[in-house]
């Protein structure tokens, strides 16, 4: 069987919690540790099971932010993606929706919690009762350039609390705003263990593995 070479481009648009005034801002070393992660996680999902005909490669890309829904951003990049590299590609895209901001903050959320913090971004929704929300991972696979991408959605639904539990991680202090339906806990007090088996990102992931499959 001929063998096929996946690269995987994980960018990942995450708010990380800088170490004065608490507000957001790019730290390398943190980023950087968010990528071999995300990474591992995505190789750990993929190769559970049965062997995939394909090999995963991390590769860096330089893609330009767009707008629109969460999968219709994701299926962008793909296409650019495919297009730079020429051959298969598998991209993924995360979201926080809000349903009494109809779906925002969405993909934009990095820059809602730049500007906002945590504080205002509860402020935010302080005018609404619902405070139902869920996270949401997009992964869009490309067989090569000029294929149409299809998308696989992952989403972790719960509702936007007063913070809890430590600071940190890889979504910084949102962490500590959602609480998981059915859990009673925020994102920050779950067990990784927990998180990934129930997670939006491990919703998706197994998703992309079913249709993978297909492909042996």
């Amino acid at each position: 069987m001929q063998r096929h070479l996946l690269e995987c481009t994980l960018q990942l648009e995450i708010p990380v919690q800088a170490g004065r005034g608490g507000s957001f801002a790019r730290d390398r070393a943190v980023a950087e540790r968010n990528v071999h992660d995300a990474t591992s996680q995505v190789v750990a999902i993929l190769s559970d099971g049965p062997r995939l005909p394909f090999e995963l490669q991390a590769v860096e890309l330089d893609l330009p932010e767009l707008q629109g829904d969460p999968e219709d951003i994701c299926r962008q990049k793909c296409r650019i993606a495919a297009d730079q590299l020429q051959g298969p590609v598998l991209v993924d895209d995360a979201s926080l929706c809000c349903t009494a901001l109809n779906g925002l903050p969405g993909p934009y959320i990095k820059w809602f919690i730049e500007k906002l913090e945590p504080e205002g971004f509860l402020r935010m929704l302080e005018g609404f009762e619902d405070k139902s929300a869920a996270f949401q991972c997009v992964f869009a696979f490309a067989p090569g350039p000029g294929s149409e991408p299809v998308t696989f959605v992952g989403r972790l639904p719960g509702r936007i609390v007063p913070p809890r539990g430590p600071s940190g991680g890889k979504w910084g202090d949102l962490s500590r705003l959602f609480e998981l339906e059915g859990y009673g806990r925020t994102y920050a007090e779950m067990d990784e263990a927990t998180l990934r088996a129930v997670s939006h990102r491990s919703q998706a992931l197994a998703l992309v593995r079913e249709y993978l499959l297909t492909l042996s």
